[in-house]
């Protein structure tokens, strides 16, 4: 029996859906969204602009999903990271590292482009709001799991200075900042971080 090679409507659909979302991060971080129209970005994902609107109601509403989309892959890779993470105070510092690596790069130029429009934009900035808040819960809900005795309160300030300081060092590589002053920053929260923690553990 031969195997399947008709596509359903739903996998179309969702194959167009992914491709937009992927062609509107590409348009966000190559362009910013002041450039970012909604021409390009179904020429970058090769589809119609009709395809759009049956996808979409807003541009808003594009820009969220797009960002949520990455942020799902983001979540995905923290939470199989942060399971493997070491105990004890070595684990702080890797849960650094890797809180790094997940609110840098793509994510941060990407979300910087649209908080900043956001300011003057109140359609997209409710647009975006419940997308960041479900990617803090969500990151913090596998960082305190693997707290071990450290309190929850104690767990949620380092998590939540971290993330700060983190996107804080995004926006200073988006703007040209030093890259070796970055690093030293890094290295001395995480060895702020690791004596706040020794000294919260019972």
């Amino acid at each position: 029996m031969l195997g399947r090679t008709h596509r359903t409507q739903a996998e179309r659909r969702e194959q167009t859906r992914t491709a937009l979302l992927d062609a509107t991060i590409d348009c966000l971080v190559d362009l910013g969204y002041a450039r970012t129209s909604v021409q390009e970005i179904c020429a970058r994902a090769g589809v119609s602009k009709g395809a759009v609107q049956h996808h979409f109601s807003a541009k808003a509403e594009l820009m969220a999903a797009a960002v949520e989309h990455l942020t799902e892959k983001l979540r995905g890779r923290l939470a199989t990271s942060i399971t493997a993470l070491p105990g004890g105070s070595s684990g702080v510092a890797a849960a650094i590292d890797l809180l790094w690596e997940g609110y840098s790069g793509t994510l941060s130029t990407a979300a910087t482009e649209l908080w900043v429009a956001a300011r003057t934009d109140p359609e997209l900035r409710e647009a975006i709001r419940p997308v960041d808040k479900a990617l803090g819960r969500s990151t913090l809900e596998h960082i305190t799991a693997v707290a071990g005795d450290l309190p929850k309160d104690r767990a949620e300030i380092l998590f939540w200075l971290t993330v700060n300081l983190t996107r804080g060092l995004a926006l200073d590589a988006e703007l040209g900042g030093d890259p070796k002053r970055r690093r030293q920053l890094l290295d001395e929260w995480k060895r702020v971080a690791v004596m706040l923690y020794e000294d919260a553990s019972p």
